[in-house]
């Protein structure tokens, strides 16, 4: 059968070397165009974000001692310290990482491993990917109308550890789920083939290969939510507090509020406060992520 006569000189073309040369000439200078705009893309966001730290560091740096870490708030800048925010800021990750923990990896393992593929369960895993995308201030509505006000809990720091925790939770199933993906299908085959039951076979196999990658995500969630300020303001965090938390109902302020209540006032002082409180929770975030990467590679090593 003849081919049509379009079809006859497009065959024509590809079979010419001349045609084929300029045509891979010119996908390779289009790929050398877009390499060097992606290149320059990230050179701007590196120096971008190297100013904004020398500006941090070179503000911040001499305020940073021993008095900073351990004093009160204060009016003046050379008595002010950040006590108060930094216990308030390890109360919240200690109670919002076991929360995240259980209930976080226990639904994805619910639904990767346990739960029929259907319908519910895709609507579901695609609204759990869609809350992950969810402004923190949302979050923090919910917080103040159902722990502050509906649960009666106040002002307190088991609100806004709640709080943190519902807004941590998306990240940390979908990255769960991600990991639990990731196991092979062989070695849970051979769990069962030797007769262990589909929960032993999760709780000894499945899961301590997934527990990096789930690790990692718990982090990555919690790492965020310390962050976050507009979450802890609508639950009412205390902007000036003079008492560290006593138990989980106090009142309470993290390092993020205070950071946010130096950089509010006019003096050049406190700005440099606001450098230095937020050299501390840089290196939190950073201590964090290190313990991560090396429970994450401990763990992958060894499987």
């Amino acid at each position: 059968m003849a081919l049509p006569n379009s079809e006859f000189k497009n065959t024509k073309n590809l079979m010419n070397r001349e045609t084929v040369s300029q045509r891979i000439k010119r996908r390779l200078q289009l790929n050398e165009i877009f390499k060097y705009i992606f290149l320059a893309g990230l050179v701007f966001a590196l120096v971008v974000l190297s100013t904004l730290i020398y500006d941090i560091v070179s503000k911040g740096v001499g305020w940073v001692d021993l008095d900073f870490l351990r004093n009160f708030p204060s009016r003046r800048p050379e008595q002010a310290g950040l006590y108060p925010a930094l216990i308030g800021s390890l109360w919240l990750m200690l109670l919002i990482v076991p929360m995240v923990f259980v209930i976080g990896v226990g639904a994805a393992i619910y639904l990767e491993e346990y739960a029929p593929k259907n319908r519910m369960t895709s609507f579901i895993e695609v609204n759990i990917s869609n809350l992950a995308g969810v402004p923190s201030i949302v979050f923090g509505l919910l917080g103040l109308t159902i722990f502050v006000r509906v649960m009666e809990l106040g002002n307190s720091i088991m609100a806004g550890a709640l709080t943190l925790g519902l807004m941590s939770l998306p990240i940390v199933i979908v990255a769960s789920q991600e990991a639990l993906r990731a196991v092979k299908m062989e070695l849970r085959h051979a769990s069962l083939a030797l007769g262990a039951s589909k929960w032993q076979t999760t709780f000894n196999v499945v899961l301590p290969s997934a527990l990096p990658g789930i690790i990692t995500g718990i982090i990555l969630a919690v790492s965020r939510a310390i962050g976050e300020t507009a979450p802890l303001i609508m639950v009412g965090a205390a902007t000036f507090i003079s008492t560290t938390p006593s138990n989980i109902f106090s009142d309470f302020t993290a390092l993020p509020i205070q950071i946010y209540n130096w950089t509010s006032r006019p003096q050049a002082e406190f700005q440099n406060l606001a450098a230095a409180g937020i050299i501390v929770l840089m290196t939190m975030l950073i201590a964090m992520n290190s313990v991560a990467i090396y429970i994450r590679n401990k763990y992958t090593n060894r499987h």
